[in-house]
């Protein structure tokens, strides 16, 4: 059976969301929660990665690394899908509970229900690409080689 997910407060799965609050470290930095990581790398070397990386909450991280004024990193659409990829990643590594959690769901199929998403998720009619739901599924196998 299938494995939805969406806002940070569901439960049980409300932690696959970017927006839950579970921070990570990468390269010494510490990131709120993957949204945070995520946004902040459209910027990565500036100012507004850093702006982003404050931002009081990922709802907040989310508007500032939309803000088309600030200038998106020209090759944002290539990279977009590994450094989501790696924030996934350094989230489910730093927290044993969601690890052993995402884990558990075994070969299910994890999907986003996002309803206005048709890239991370699967969008109103699930015709949408699943991509963070996708990439759970990758973060999920690559922790049960590590096990």
């Amino acid at each position: 059976m299938a494995i939805y997910f969406y806002s940070a407060r569901a439960e049980p799965y409300g932690c696959f969301s970017n927006f839950s609050k579970h921070g990570f470290k990468v390269g010494g930095v510490w990131w709120p929660t993957s949204e945070h990581y995520f946004q902040g790398q459209k910027f990565a070397g500036t100012e507004h990665e850093e702006a982003v990386r404050r931002a009081y909450t990922p709802k907040m991280a989310a508007e500032i690394g939309r803000d088309r004024r600030r200038p998106l990193r020209s090759d944002w659409e290539a990279v977009k899908d590994e450094i989501m990829f790696q924030g996934v990643l350094h989230k489910f590594e730093t927290h044993a509970e969601l690890r052993e959690l995402l884990l558990a769901t075994g070969e299910e199929e994890i999907l986003e229900d996002a309803p206005h998403d048709y890239y991370w998720g699967i969008g109103r009619d699930g015709s949408g690409k699943n991509q963070l739901g996708i990439t759970l599924m990758q973060v999920r196998s690559m922790l049960r080689q590590q096990k």
